[in-house]
């Protein structure tokens, strides 16, 4: 029996339900009516009264005193029980939060000539009715919590599971200005987090990634769901982030805010010693925002802006032709405008020999800007409607200049985006008991990559076949280390639109709550890109004499226009067995549909036939059953100590660059190289004027997916325990597992055989395409990467919360997290064929790349008890500590045992036991963490050497066999309110980002090479770079005027 056949045995016996449902972006607020003998009270009129805005709900308890209003906006209500016989119960506050099922029960007392019971309100702080584990984010969190950039996803940290991202991670990795585009937590891929806005997709779905960041000034609290949630969710298998944004009130609001941070109240990045000039780095992030009612208890606006500037500049390191080489290229006539090059390439120090190596050190702007709009929109239609309207834009500009290792100032790549999402929420109340919500939303990039410095090759006399040109083609120049141009692979862009419709009905029927609903989206992505190719030359004299090493190019513009669609049903029937057992049964049915191309232009590589083949869908298997199911328990009945369970199964959707890889084939791409070959000892280089017409069309590399590919899912459970402490304070202690199967893994299925050993001729799969090939018959064959479901994970977990609720000015959040994740490879959708043995994936069964055993976080703020004049009023303290062990280390050679140039995946032989984590300062400026003395490295085996590095064959050593530095950080913020007038405020802050100046080292170099010259076990940077959290001390300051 499968496991989703045992999964669905398994639902078949679960008793259905808990006390009540939850929407994705609104709350619900449940509870029970009794009298003063504790019996039910039926036919009870509750009113649920927004405090700020006014708003009315009202419902009637059950024959069994049960309530349940769902689909609250986030914030403060007041409840009004009034039963005919009995004094009215009036609760003044209640929080309710996003995507937060709150319990308020109503205990009657008898009928006395206007009396009214008051209850001073007190929001529950564990939840007794959900099986889903998660945490909120609150807005005095979001809103005054230090954060180094201003980028929410930064508070996804104060989640028990999630960890600090490893330096190797691409969407976790920070973009300079932007921020992270996703995060690991709870043993997942970066790329299987589906984030939300207002209950509406906030996913490129190309990489999976968040399209943009929206405003910390818009945003009024988030919840990010990591473990067996409700069937409501889909889409993705990892986490949910369910933002919730501002709405207005009855009352005006504004505000004004500028913060700035400048390199001169900074300290030194650790490998920006003096006399080196400090690195540039000056941020200034503004904006406002109003809101307030258009038409009193009915419609609310809240308007905001956020602009960011922000200038840096990067630090160069680079080999320059000396004198002598200057004045050859300067003289060079052979080829025509060959010469102008010079102007690009910086001239040696004047003291550097004319004759010898010279290098220069120096840096590159890499200014940033960004401006993002935003609107939001509540209206009260009727008692029985409300709608909730959201938009907003983004449009943002950067510069890498050392994109693709350029080392000289002047290159690398410009990319500008416009960003938007819209949401439309429509609530409407069939009866107290039957309640409907409509969603219909967009998300939408159109962002575009072109080079810094656009150039036509042919000025220059460089031949490289490209039609349209706009850029120098890539140069590196090995015997220096001087590389630029290009960036090669650029220009490129991609417009992408998702449109999304869901609808989920809410039924309140005794004990049960049935919520029945689904979701439709569609996704149109048009993309191209188009490269100036690469050009290697071997030494700088050849160079100048324009003698090519190595030319490659793919002279055709590739473009695709692909479509995704995707069904989502989903049924859940929560069911109060007892008034202290819930149990929560849901289950969802997924249609994720292939993405097919509109211009018929994907050609697949079909193993079964060895051909090249058109075909209008790669894939056929779309569909899902994802069972959900858990039970909770009041263990006393008091709300104070709960035990709660759960298992799922959550499935991903592919991105579409699964078939958008496949357009880049033949006929619609053909790629050509030239390599110099050696003859009768003289090699044959060819000009740099001639080198496409010397180039021949390349041996085919062909893109593939697997017909048979799967969507990958996971199975998600837990264990977990809340106990309140007393007054505001309550532990979570739980065991978290998950199992991630027919994960997304691409590997080389033509990776050379060797049946008679390593030092016989090597044979691969797939030598040449079958004469029966539609596309380039009989044509040589080298690797072919193929996108295959054939890896998978595995994770378990201990999470320990402490959480003390804001009370008397002082809220606290601490979690730390024990845990082990494995995979056989961690970047899915964004990583390349990394095995080391392509034809045995669970080779590569290890500790994953952002495993970290420990990770502890606190965070707090805290109001000071100073009282009297202005001057000692209004003072708070914020701060946020993260304490994390080291991510895994991956050791490797530059061997390419299987015959096609892929260095970084073989992996070496230990022979002996290195010394791992020893930081000493080297005479060069390094860092020594793996000891690399001379001889530990070696091609033979011979006495002291540690990492065997054969020229052939594959290495004994285990993936991430090491662990790298660990990560401290303490970020501290202090604010001072003054109070201008009664409703006016300017308040003033400063922030210390890693005030305690520690040093956070990136992991080492990790290529292991017989070099005398190797940095192999040397770490030569920061784990972020200057300005980003952890590289160093750095202060910033700002001002807030609140009316």
């Amino acid at each position: 029996m499968n496991t989703r056949t045992r999964a669905l045995a398994l639902s078949s016996f679960v008793i259905a339900g808990s006390a009540a449902g939850y929407a994705q972006s609104t709350a619900t607020l449940s509870g029970n009516v009794t009298d003063p003998a504790g019996a039910v009270v039926p036919q009870a009129q509750i009113n649920v009264h927004g405090l700020a805005t006014g708003v009315d709900r009202v419902v009637i308890s059950d024959a069994a005193g049960n309530y349940s209003v769902p689909s609250l906006q986030p914030g403060n209500y007041s409840v009004t029980v009034h039963a005919a016989g009995f004094a009215d119960y009036r609760v003044q506050s209640i929080t309710l939060q996003v995507d937060q099922n709150v319990t308020s029960n109503a205990k009657l007392g008898l009928a006395a000539t206007g009396e009214v019971v008051q209850v001073q309100g007190a929001t529950p702080i564990i939840d007794a009715q959900t099986i889903t584990v998660g945490q909120v984010i609150d807005q005095k969190t979001v809103q005054e919590i230090p954060l180094n950039g201003r980028h929410f996803l930064d508070l996804t940290n104060l989640t028990p599971g999630t960890v600090v991202p490893p330096v190797t991670g691409s969407l976790t990795s920070a973009s300079r200005g932007l921020g992270a585009n996703s995060f690991n937590t709870a043993g997942q891929r970066e790329d299987s987090v589906n984030f939300m806005i207002n209950g509406i997709n906030l996913n490129d779905l190309t990489q999976n990634q968040i399209t943009f960041q929206p405003s910390i000034n818009t945003t009024s609290e988030f919840k990010i769901l990591n473990s067996t949630y409700s069937a409501e969710y889909g889409r993705s298998s990892g986490a949910v982030v369910n933002v919730a944004t501002r709405s207005g009130t009855n009352q005006f609001h504004g505000e004004a805010f500028d913060y700035l941070r400048n390199n001169y109240f900074d300290a030194r990045n650790y490998f920006n010693r003096k006399p080196q000039q400090q690195n540039q780095f000056i941020r200034n992030n503004f904006g406002g925002a109003f809101s307030g009612p258009l038409w009193k208890d009915r419609t609310f606006f809240f308007l905001s802006y956020e602009g960011l500037r922000q200038q840096q500049s990067l630090p160069l390191t680079s080999g320059v032709l000396n004198t002598t080489q200057r004045n050859t290229l300067a003289a060079n006539t052979t080829i025509p405008g060959y010469a102008g090059l010079l102007q690009f390439i910086p001239a040696p120090p004047a003291t550097a020999s004319a004759t010898g190596q010279a290098t220069v050190t120096g840096a590159a702007p890499g200014p940033v800007k960004t401006d993002q709009f935003s609107g939001d929109l509540f209206h009260t239609i009727s008692q029985q409607d409300n709608v909730h309207a959201y938009y907003a834009w983004q449009q943002d500009a950067r510069t890498e200049p050392n994109l693709q290792g350029n080392t000289i100032a002047g290159f690398g790549d410009h990319r500008t985006a416009h960003r938007q999402i819209g949401t439309v929420n429509e609530v409407h109340i069939f009866s107290p008991n039957v309640v409907n919500e409509a969603r219909l939303g967009f998300n939408r990039i159109a962002i575009a990559f072109s080079p810094n410095t656009p150039e036509n090759p042919a000025s220059f006399g460089i031949q490289n076949g490209v039609a349209f040109n706009n850029a120098l083609p890539q140069i590196s120049i090995s015997d220096i280390g001087l590389n630029f141009g290009g960036p090669s692979g650029f220009p490129q862009g991609r417009f992408v639109t998702t449109g999304v419709f869901s609808d989920t009905l809410s039924i309140n029927r005794g004990k049960n709550t049935i919520r029945a609903g689904g979701e439709y989206r569609r996704a149109i992505v048009d993309s191209y890109s188009q490269t100036a190719g690469t050009m290697n030359f071997d030494t700088a004299n050849n160079f100048v004499q324009g003698l090519v090493n190595s030319f490659s190019v793919t002279p055709q513009q590739v473009v695709s226009r692909v479509f995704a669609n995707a069904v989502g049903a989903f049924v859940t029937d929560n069911y109060k067995v007892t008034p202290r057992f819930n149990a929560e049964i849901g289950f969802r049915y997924e249609w994720n549909g292939t993405p097919t191309e509109g211009g018929n232009r994907l050609v697949n590589f079909l193993a079964a036939t060895d051909t090249l083949t058109p075909v209008s869908q790669p894939y056929t298997q779309n569909y899902n059953y994802e069972p959900r199911v858990g039970f909770i328990y009041d263990v006393f009945g008091n709300q104070q100590t709960v035990l709660r369970g759960g298992y799922g199964i959550m499935a991903d959707q592919p991105v579409t660059g699964v078939a958008a890889n496949l357009a880049g084939n033949p006929p619609n791409a053909a790629p050509v190289s030239f390599a110099a070959a050696t003859v009768a000892g003289v090699k044959q280089y060819a000009a740099a004027n001639t080198q496409f017409t010397s180039a021949g069309l390349s041996g085919l590399s062909p893109a593939a997916v697997n017909p048979l590919l799967t969507n990958a899912y996971t199975e998600s459970y837990n264990l977990n325990l809340q106990q309140q402490l007393g007054a505001g304070v309550v532990m979570d202690l739980g065991f978290i597992g998950s199992e991630g199967k027919h994960l997304r893994l691409t590997r080389n299925i033509n990776q050379f055989l060797y049946p008679n050993g390593i030092t016989a001729t090597g044979v691969r799969p797939f030598a040449h395409l079958a004469t029966t090939s539609p596309e380039r018959p009989g044509s040589a064959v080298g690797a072919i990467n193929m996108i295959d479901s054939d890896s998978l994970s595995n994770y378990n977990a201990l999470w320990f919360t402490m959480r003390k609720a804001l009370q008397h000015g002082l809220q606290i959040n601490a979690t730390y997290t024990w845990s082990k994740s494995q995979d056989e490879n961690s970047l899915g959708s964004q990583g390349g064929a990394s095995l080391q043995d392509n034809n045995n994936p669970r080779g590569d069964y290890a500790l994953s790349d952002f495993d970290s055993r420990n990770h502890f976080v606190f965070s707090g703020t805290w109001n000071l008890p100073f009282h009297g004049s202005r001057l000692v009023d209004g003072w708070l303290l914020a701060n946020i500590t993260q304490l994390q062990t080291g991510n895994p280390l991956n050791v490797v050679t530059t061997s390419a045992f299987d015959g096609d140039s892929a260095t970084g995946t073989i992996r070496p032989t230990l022979l002996g036991m290195p010394q791992v984590g020893h930081k000493a300062l080297l005479t060069n400026g390094n860092v020594s963490y793996i000891a690399n003395p001379a001889g530990s490295v070696c091609a033979t085996v011979t006495t002291g050497c540690v990492f065997y590095a054969p020229a052939a064959g594959f290495g004994t050593l285990r993936r991430n066999a090491f662990t790298g530095p660990g990560f401290a950080d303490s970020d501290i913020s202090l604010e001072k309110t003054t109070k201008i007038y009664e409703q006016t405020a300017l308040v003033l802050r400063v922030d210390a980002f890693d005030a305690l100046n520690h040093t956070n080292f990136n992991n080492p170099n990790l290529t292991a090479t017989t070099s005398a010259t190797s940095t192999f076990g040397q770490i030569t940077a920061t784990r972020t770079a200057t300005g980003d959290a952890g590289s160093s001390r750095q202060l910033q300051f700002a001002m807030r005027f609140e009316f």
